[in-house]
């Protein structure tokens, strides 16, 4: 697999944000700029395109130049609708995802998730902070669509209950935690400003 040309990267901000208070959390400020302005800036030089799961406010995020794909389910699914919207869409072999709101994604993401599934000869492999997985930063084969749109039209939505269904490998990532903190409640906001400010 070559990152620089068979990944596709999603930002998946589809979800209703009921802890922001329905504020559409890739469009939050933080330091200035709008949340999702962090991870368009991490993912597009690890992937060869990326794309933006959204079912609102896309116009506002084709101001960045990317494609939009919406949720083919209605209701606001969950990530694995976006996930399935996205694996519809893409031309690559590959997809890899990441969501709006985690506004530290480490430099290496795709690279590390993508020896994880070619050294284990998985098809999907999944971060894992130290502590837990973390489901919604995971790179998998487009060939999994069909599995992923069985599950959802059974009425399941459980992500890692669908990751059971396959051989997955689990990508380490205990060295750098922060890249999985995600930015949920107004207080979340006000921390990560913080932060920011330490780092400059």
């Amino acid at each position: 697999m070559n990152i620089k040309t068979d990944v596709t990267g999603v930002i998946l901000a589809g979800g209703q944000a009921r802890r922001m208070g329905g504020e559409d959390k890739g469009l939050v400020m933080l330091n200035d700029k709008p949340m999702i302005e962090y991870i368009i800036a991490a993912l597009k030089p690890q992937t060869s395109k990326l794309i933006i799961n959204a079912n609102r406010n896309c116009n506002i995020y084709s101001q960045y130049g990317l494609a939009i794909v919406e949720d083919d389910l209605s209701g606001y699914c969950g990530p694995l609708s976006g996930i399935s919207s996205a694996l519809q869409a893409i031309e690559t072999d590959y997809l890899v995802t990441a969501p709006c709101d985690t506004p530290f994604i480490t430099h290496d993401l795709v690279e590390r998730l993508a020896q994880a599934l070619e050294d284990n000869q998985a098809d999907l492999s999944v971060a894992h902070n130290g502590e837990r997985i973390q489901p919604v930063f995971c790179m998998l084969k487009k060939s999994l669509r069909e599995s992923l749109n069985k599950y959802l039209a059974s009425g399941e939505r459980k992500i890692d209950r669908w990751f059971e269904q396959h051989h997955y490998a689990i990508a380490d990532f205990s060295d750098v935690p922060e890249t999985f903190d995600n930015i949920n409640t107004p207080e979340d906001v006000e921390q990560a400003q913080f932060r920011f400010e330490t780092l400059s």
